[in-house]
């Protein structure tokens, strides 16, 4: 017997491998997810901007990226003393102005320079319920804890997103053809608005990944939201706060992701990495033993192979590491 009720995947003919590179946007989701394809040696650019939360200022974020946007003291506000941009999280924030304009243009920079060679842009919307700053209206990326007052706080219509997002994609697809888009809604629940209102908000976000999704033959769906919420419908898969998953969760996440989007030589490779990964991460009781020599060696001889068999592969770090444990 079956006792849970098991999310369908799509079938997906692109896959992901690790001679291609990925950008993430989005949510908090999206570094959980982002770590773990830079954990297993994936080539990734995880939010540029820091984490955003909605889809209007993740698209207004890769605007400026295409555009070649450069920030200057005009872009920038200043509250209790920190400098800030209402487009980025507070990550780029700081005390000292031109810490945060060069922190921003230089992940600005970055992200340019990789768009032509991103295959997959991954979008992982967390809400539709936006904040305008009451000066202009313009839709905010980070309130950075200002008064409440000074901005409109409004719920997205569906046609809304669609159709910012389908200029968007032509845009991208303009700069590289062969890029595809992967939509997901994060599990995380945003219940401001009450569990309802935060149905409600989830369903706007789910229609329009349909919408765009059906289409172009490039954009995906990956059903993140679905898992949690009719998979793993118990409170052990949350974390103490009830709204975000669990470390659990994120892992099963993690392996379905890894089911519908590896390929199979892609999924062996990660194993192998995982060996090696774990090997660096042992600490043993004498590490100038002629015992932990050998071990480091084998490990060596390991990632020398895999970078011979995967030359796109960055592992200098590791090869680094382990030449330093060598010389102990």
């Amino acid at each position: 017997m079956e006792f849970r009720t098991k999310v369908e995947f799509p079938s997906v003919r692109e896959k992901m491998t690790h001679a291609g590179h990925l950008m993430l946007w989005g949510s908090c989701f999206t570094e959980h997810i982002g770590n773990l394809l830079c954990k297993n040696k994936f080539s990734c650019n995880i939010n540029p901007f820091g984490i955003l939360y909605n889809p209007l200022s993740i698209a207004e974020a890769l605007h400026q990226v295409i555009a070649g946007k450069k920030y200057t003291t005009a872009d920038l506000g200043e509250h209790n003393g920190i400098w800030h941009s209402m487009m980025h999280h507070s990550s780029f924030s700081s005390p000292c102005r031109e810490t945060v304009l060069g922190r921003i243009n230089s992940a600005l920079d970055e992200a340019r320079a990789e768009l032509p060679r991103t295959q997959w842009m991954v979008f992982t919307w967390g809400t539709a319920r936006v904040y305008r700053w009451n000066e202009d209206g313009r839709v905010v990326g980070n309130c950075h804890k200002l008064p409440e007052r000074l901005f409109t706080r409004t719920l997205l219509e569906v046609d809304e997103i669609v159709n910012l997002y389908i200029g968007l994609i032509d845009e991208l697809q303009s700069v590289n053809p062969e890029m595809h888009f992967l939509f997901t809604v994060s599990p995380i629940r945003h219940i401001k608005d009450g569990l309802h209102g935060n149905q409600i908000n989830k369903a706007v976000l789910l229609l329009a990944a349909e919408k765009l999704c059906s289409r172009y033959a490039c954009c995906h769906y990956f059903p993140s939201y679905e898992i949690v919420m009719d998979e793993l419908r118990d409170y052990r898969f949350y974390a103490d706060d009830m709204v975000h998953p669990s470390s659990l969760a994120v892992q099963y996440i993690w392996e379905c992701f890894s089911q519908c989007y590896f390929p199979p030589e892609t999924q062996v490779l990660i194993r192998q990495w995982e060996e090696i990964r774990k090997g660096l991460e042992h600490r043993p009781f004498d590490a100038t033993s002629e015992a932990y020599h050998r071990f480091i060696s084998q490990i060596l001889l390991k990632i020398e192979s895999l970078k011979e068999k995967f030359p796109y592969l960055d592992v200098q770090n590791e090869i680094d590491i382990c030449q330093v444990r060598l010389k102990k």
